[in-house]
């Protein structure tokens, strides 16, 4: 693997990261209030529910980040990346793992391009 794509692959992980982190931020504010909203309201406990269905929600997306390894999700990647090319081989009617020539960038070396090729 190159600088290049590793350097992708880490902005990726981080930007994910970081949404995480938001929505973890979001959640806890917005439970805060709804607690105190809750509190003031009266005697009957409603806050629970938010707090779960949202809770399940902030879980999911903890997994999703933290609970994968970088390999699994690209292999994940590539096996997806494979389908997605045979698809669009067929939508074309050209025949399947036929090579054709490069995208006009090349992820590899973002700075090169077809013409250069």
């Amino acid at each position: 693997m190159n600088e290049n794509k590793k350097t992708y692959l880490a902005k990726r992980q981080l930007a994910a990261i970081e949404g995480f982190y938001i929505h973890l931020a979001v959640f806890v504010l917005v439970m805060a209030i709804l607690l105190a909203v809750n509190i003031a309201t009266g005697p009957a406990w409603w806050v629970q529910w938010p707090f779960l269905g949202w809770g399940i929600g902030v879980l999911g997306h903890a997994f999703a980040v933290f609970g994968h390894s970088p390999a699994a999700l690209a292999g994940w990647e590539q096996r997806k990346m494979g389908d997605l090319k045979r698809r669009l081989d067929q939508e074309e009617g050209g025949v399947p793992g036929q090579t054709k020539p490069p995208g006009p960038i090349n992820p590899d070396r973002p700075g090169e391009n077809r013409a250069s090729s």
